[in-house]
Parts: structure tokens; C-alpha cells; sequence
């Protein structure tokens, strides 16, 4: 195997095993055999066992780096809040195992939680309350709203569709054609209590 190859394939294995049973669910042995690889060539690329974790998580946490070009475009702050949940639904369809590192590190959090995961999130949060803030100011959202618990319960309500999709698929589409529709429906719950009236 090529050695570029070789890495790669710890990396899609890593990232597979790792989502499946967490950290401390998966040996050295069981990652250097599903990839084809042997167990000196996790050391020769990542340290060890913690450091192909720990490029695992950078790599699903990489995408967060996107809200700030959402924030950018210096769209209305209604606008924005559209675009983050179209880019949340395109992060979850595009990486399907980002959800699970998501959820496996807020509840059972491991020594990278501190540097990889919370900085990531906590910059989409931060990012989200500067706008829904910034739509209070202009009189768009209503007085006395937190922008904090705003964007919590925005961020809130598009993750947790992913979430519960093995649970809700019997009550609820969700096919990728239905993706504007949601990006609508969830505005439209959302700001329907924040938007102030006319």
C-alpha cells in the first residue's frame, strides 16, 4: 500500500471505528487490521492510537471553520440565520459520522474536548448570538431576547433532526429534496418567536 494510501485508510478506518464505539471502544489491533495497515504504521503517522483520534476529530471539525463565511456575506441577519441552517443540514448530509463525534464528546467528553471540539462549537454559537444580537439592535428580532439561548435553541432544533432520524423517519421526510423546505419551516418556527411585530 501506498504510504499517502496507507494513511488515508487509517484515517476513513479511524474515523468509522471511532464514531462506532468511541475512543477508548477500539485497540490499535482492530484499527491497523480493518485498514490493511500494520500497527507500527499508526505510530509512524499518528503517535499512536490517541493520535489518529485526534486527527479524526480535527479533520470532522474542520467544517466549522465555514459558519464564518456564512457571517461574511453580509446578509441580513434573518439571511444568516437561513444559511447556517443549510449549511448544518449539507455538514450532516456531506458527514454522516460528524454527529456522532459531536454527541459522543459533549457527553462523555475525552482530553480533546477542550482544544478540538468546544473552540468549533463554541465559535458557531458565539458567531450565531453576535447575529441574533445584531437583529435585536435592528429591530428586526424583539427586545430582551438572550442571544445566547437564541442560538442554542436554533442550533438546538437542526441538530437534533439528525439526531433523531432512526427514531422519527416514520413521522417525518427526511430526504435531501425536502432540504429547503426544512431550511423554511425551521426559520419560520424559529423566528415566529423572536421576530419582533410590526
Amino acid at each position: 500500500m501506498v504510504k499517502a494510501d496507507c494513511r488515508r485508510r487509517l484515517m476513513e478506518v479511524g474515523t468509522r471505528l471511532f464514531a462506532e464505539r468511541g475512543l477508548h471502544g477500539v485497540s490499535v489491533r482492530e484499527l491497523s487490521r480493518a485498514a490493511g495497515a500494520s500497527i507500527s504504521m499508526i505510530s509512524y503517522y499518528f503517535g499512536s492510537k490517541e493520535g489518529l483520534y485526534s486527527s479524526v476529530l480535527q479533520e470532522q471539525f474542520a467544517c466549522f471553520d465555514q459558519i464564518g463565511d456564512i457571517r461574511q456575506q453580509g446578509a441580513s441577519p434573518l439571511a444568516v440565520l437561513e444559511g447556517y441552517l443549510r449549511w448544518t443540514i449539507q455538514r450532516h448530509r456531506s458527514n454522516p459520522y460528524l454527529l456522532r463525534f459531536y454527541t459522543s464528546e459533549l457527553t462523555n467528553p475525552t482530553a480533546y474536548f477542550a482544544t478540538l471540539v468546544a473552540p468549533p462549537i463554541g465559535n458557531v454559537i458565539k458567531i450565531l448570538a453576535d447575529v441574533i444580537e445584531e437583529g435585536r439592535q435592528q429591530g428586526q428580532f424583539r427586545p430582551g431576547i438572550n442571544a445566547v439561548n437564541a442560538a442554542l435553541a436554533l442550533a438546538g432544533m437542526i441538530n437534533y433532526f439528525f439526531l433523531s432520524t432512526l427514531a422519527t423517519e416514520s413521522l417525518t421526510n427526511h430526504s435531501p429534496a425536502q432540504d429547503e423546505q426544512l431550511v423554511g419551516q425551521y426559520a419560520a418556527i424559529f423566528t415566529q418567536g423572536i421576530i419582533a411585530a410590526p
